[in-house]
């Protein structure tokens, strides 16, 4: 085995990214402070090929040395919008037949492996503040909660890695499900 060099991986170009079909996804993020979290979802968003990334609240916004930082251009490949109110914008693409999924720890949520999207229905994942989660109201109007199941001692997962986990989970059941 060999590595690969970067001139090899056939990467595709901000132009060319914007013009493919993107993945039926939408991520939103609920009043994240990490500049660096912010970043990652972006790389991670450009990887699965999201459709948009809502930033609402004090979700800071792009451009910012700190977001760029972990993004690495991914803010200019990825269709991203600013909202203020999370609440808000979570029923106004409820209204628009999106379906919405709060990711936190809730009284009946459903485990991710256990969760299958409706093929070619626009699903809207949140991701909640490091510290309080999903805003309570926003839980409340979403269609479903999941859950990352964790077997070790600590209740949570860095919102990044949350967002790794999911979005990887929801692209391969979309892209791959017959």
């Amino acid at each position: 085995m060999r590595k690969l060099k970067n001139s090899e991986l056939d990467r595709l170009t901000n132009e060319a990214f914007k013009k493919i079909k993107k993945t039926p996804l939408i991520v939103i993020l609920d009043n994240v402070r990490s500049l660096n979290n912010i970043g990652s979802v972006f790389r991670t968003s450009d990887a699965f090929l999201i459709e948009k990334v809502y930033l609402c609240g004090i979700t800071a916004r792009p451009p910012h040395k700190d977001i760029h930082k972990t993004a690495l251009g991914a803010t200019d490949s990825v269709d991203w919008e600013y909202a203020e109110d999370t609440l808000t914008l979570v029923n106004n693409l409820r209204k628009q037949g999106v379906t919405v999924a709060s990711i936190e720890q809730a009284v009946n949520s459903m485990e991710l492996q256990d969760f299958h999207p409706e093929k070619n229905k626009k699903l809207a994942v949140v991701f909640g503040n490091e510290i309080k989660g999903v805003d309570q109201e926003v839980v409340n109007v979403s269609d479903y909660c999941i859950e990352i199941p964790q077997y070790g001692t600590k209740h949570s997962l860095n919102i990044s890695v949350s967002c790794g986990v999911v979005l990887w989970d929801l692209f391969a059941k979309l892209k791959f499900k017959k």
